[in-house]
């Protein structure tokens, strides 16, 4: 089981920053691979920013430039810089976790995910 908490979600306007924090515990942290997703009303869930165990990051084409995903596995805790942000960054953005294996999945095939939190741009 892996257990995940996000914070660091709030409102800001067309242009600024935000980072995103979400706290890992239940199974060793560097043996995880991580993402981040968002879900805005009314539409599906999609894909943000992934990273490898091992750090290597994967973007999603909508945020490539302007997000950067990061961890520190002494911390067991994963980060998402979010600059440059537009209003239709606006949703519930969620922290995700799949086991490692020989083969990554970054968009897909998550076991774990946590409750969610919620970045709202102005424009």
């Amino acid at each position: 089981q892996v257990q995940l908490v996000e914070s660091g979600g709030g409102l800001v306007q067309a242009g600024g920053s935000l980072r995103l924090s979400c706290a890992a515990s239940g199974r060793t942290f560097s043996s995880i691979d991580m993402g981040w997703f968002r879900q805005a009303p009314g539409k599906e869930r999609e894909f943000v920013a992934a990273i490898r165990w091992n750090g290597s990051p994967y973007y999603a084409d909508s945020v490539k430039g302007r997000f950067t995903i990061s961890r520190d596995n002494a911390k067991n805790m994963v980060y998402l810089q979010m600059n440059s942000l537009k209003p239709e960054d606006t949703a519930v953005y969620l922290c995700a976790a799949q086991i490692a294996g020989s083969t990554w999945y970054p968009e897909r095939r998550y076991d774990y995910w946590g409750q969610g939190t919620q970045v709202t741009v102005s424009s």
